[in-house]
């Protein structure tokens, strides 16, 4: 046996030492494998950070915390409460509250406990990131500060939920937390947007988007939430041009003062305050910055949703617009506010402002863009005679001016920038030319029709314009200013043939033909009619000047690449679409709908910055930054 005791004596001694601790190695792991450890959190994957693991084995609670986690996040929160633990308790302390909310509280009647720890998840990653010692302050590089706020975040608006679990619950009270409750006061004025009440707060990061491009998001503190609005007075829609369909991107923000002491008291004071995400990008909180957390495009998606632009396209071109007793209208996505100028989107034949909705959502990324414009579309009944619906957005861009700023006291408001796509930049065009009689077209002057004195000037208000005085660019993209060869077409004219058209203008050229024998076969020519290449309407405008005080820029699509005479979009031709007389002139390549094309944007972009620093130069606006 002798010769057996030595290997026994080691084999002894190295299961004794196993059973003390296990051999340290380490090996090699690749990218991916780093980058999910570095990201790993309860918000990304469900799993607890590495942080959040770290405090529990501190305590040998890694076990107790799979079997009892009640227990054991109460027994962190005494030891924050207690001061033996700080910081790394408080953020432990969030995401495990989060993690418990989402495991153990899954049916109805646990309800209320998911929400008590989805909030004080909330609360505790306030207290992470807003300490009441300032030297506890997680510097910037901690990677648990944008972590704790997606905690926070998450949390609140969860933690907050209305009846029906679609929105947050938006309003004060006393909430349940699983070591007391919190009084939140809340003020309603806050409430208020323009003339209209924001509601249905609908959960920004909670909507998936499917129709736009690109997902903007801002980062920062806050609940991102797509608002609805009700107008303040029930009696009738608020004159202010924003569409009832509309979303507003609103920011709501859970401040809770000395968040650490408070978490020794059975009942915390808190105070909830909703921010106008499209006016405030930032707020203060213990003397320091903090950006909101805003998704623009989730609400802005949300608006064109509920709007249905695309159900009434066809409707428009035919003449029968669901818009009812407005067919033509001015709609915003905000209210009015001094100093900001307007761009004016004119849509194109059988087309919707929703169709502007991928160069709208890029721009409004754009901080200067964003803070130095607003933006109001045009939407018309598309198959209308094109000087009609050139006419009505002609008074009611005078309209708007007039009841906007009646004393003249906002110089912005009167450097309008009007953009059209197709039939819409013949439109945007005819605001901006002086057309003399050109447009008139008939050998019989006006003013010896024989007509009422109403038609006479209905005609005169359409047949000879001037340009607007507010106007100080347009913008031509994908336009016909020589006609569309599709507009030419046999089955353009058959289409033409079904659009209704406006009671006024068919009660005029019946009192036309009626009275004025030279004018028998005369009839009123639609859209279509208008476009078709050598008509007189197409033949006058196409070669007429915009007003030398006003800047014009075109954007022309073509489906091939240089040279591009003789190419197309497939429904306007590079001869017709391009002009000598602009002060640039972009060619994208592209097929007609070309508004969500990125060169165009990029194009659009560039004018709107060209446009603030021709008024820098000129010192009427302060200069754009880069």
């Amino acid at each position: 046996m002798r010769p057996l005791a030595l290997p026994l004596l080691a084999a002894a001694l190295i299961v004794a030492a196993a059973g003390c601790a296990a051999p340290v190695r380490v090996h090699r792991v690749d990218s991916r494998a780093v980058d999910r450890e570095l990201t790993r959190s309860v918000t990304s994957s469900g799993e607890l950070s590495r942080d959040t693991h770290n405090v529990l084995h501190r305590w040998g609670l890694i076990a107790a915390y799979a079997t009892r986690p009640d227990d054991v996040i109460g027994f962190l929160h005494q030891t924050l409460v207690d001061g033996r633990e700080g910081p790394d308790a408080a953020f432990a302390l969030a995401e495990l509250s989060f993690q418990h909310a989402e495991r153990d509280h899954r049916g109805p009647q646990e309800r209320w406990r998911r929400t008590e720890h989805y909030l004080a998840a909330a609360v505790y990653a306030y207290a992470f990131l807003f300490p009441d010692d300032p030297q506890d302050v997680p510097h910037r590089f901690d990677p648990r500060v944008r972590r704790a706020a997606d905690l926070y975040n998450r949390g609140f608006t969860l933690g907050l939920p209305s009846v029906d679990g679609r929105s947050v619950a938006i309003a004060g009270g006393c909430y349940p937390l699983p070591f007391g409750s919190i009084d939140i006061a809340f003020d309603e004025r806050s409430l208020r947007w323009g003339e209209r009440r924001l509601e249905d707060f609908v959960p920004a990061a909670e909507i998936e988007v499917r129709g736009l491009t690109e997902r903007y998001r801002r980062a920062g503190l806050g609940v991102p939430l797509a608002a609805g609005t009700r107008p303040l007075d029930a009696a009738g829609e608020p004159e202010d041009f924003i569409d009832p369909a509309t979303r507003v991107p609103v920011t709501a923000v859970l401040r809770i003062p000395t968040p650490r002491a408070q978490l020794a008291r059975q009942r915390l004071q808190a105070s909830l305050a909703l921010y106008d995400a499209t006016a405030i990008e930032a707020i203060t909180i213990d003397d320091r910055p903090v950006p909101l957390e805003v998704e623009p495009t989730a609400a802005f998606a949300y608006m064109l949703a509920e709007q249905k632009f695309w159900d009434f396209e066809l409707k428009s071109l035919l003449g029968r617009t669901v818009l009812g007793k407005e067919p033509m209208r001015l709609t915003a996505v905000q209210p009015w506010r001094r100093g900001r100028i307007p761009v004016v989107l004119v849509h194109g034949t059988g087309s919707s402002p929703g169709r502007w909705g991928d160069m709208v959502n890029d721009l409004l990324d754009d901080p200067v863009v964003r803070e130095r414009y607003q933006f109001w579309f045009f939407t018309y009944d598309s198959g209308n005679p094109i000087l009609y619906s050139a006419g009505g957005l002609r008074d009611l861009l005078t309209a708007a001016v007039a009841r906007l700023d009646p004393d003249g006291t906002d110089p912005m408001l009167r450097r309008m920038v009007v953009i059209g796509h197709s039939q819409g930049g013949l439109i945007a065009k005819l605001t901006a030319v002086d057309s003399g009689d050109k447009l008139w077209g008939f050998r019989t002057r006006l003013d010896d029709l024989l007509v009422s004195a109403r038609t006479r000037e209905l005609l005169r208000r359409l047949a000879f314009v001037k340009p607007l005085p507010f106007v100080e660019r347009v913008v031509f993209v994908a336009t016909p200013h020589r006609g569309s060869y599709l507009a030419g077409s046999w089955i353009a004219h058959r289409l033409a043939g079904l659009i209704a058209m406006p009671s006024k203008i068919v009660d005029a050229g019946a009192e036309i033909a009626q009275g004025n024998p030279d004018f028998a076969s005369w009839r009123v020519p639609s859209a279509v009619d208008n476009m078709t290449p050598g008509h007189p309407f197409v033949r006058a405008l196409g070669p007429m000047s915009v007003d030398p005080g006003i800047a014009c820029h075109s954007i022309v699509a073509v489906k091939s690449g240089p040279p591009y005479d003789g190419g197309s979009d497939g429904v306007v031709r590079y001869e017709s679409a391009h002009r000598t007389d602009c002060a640039s002139e972009l060619v994208v390549r592209s097929s007609h709908s070309c508004q969500s094309n990125p060169a165009t944007i990029a194009e659009v972009r560039r004018i709107l910055l060209r446009h603030l620093d021709d008024g820098a130069a000129a010192g009427r606006i302060r200069p754009s930054e880069p």
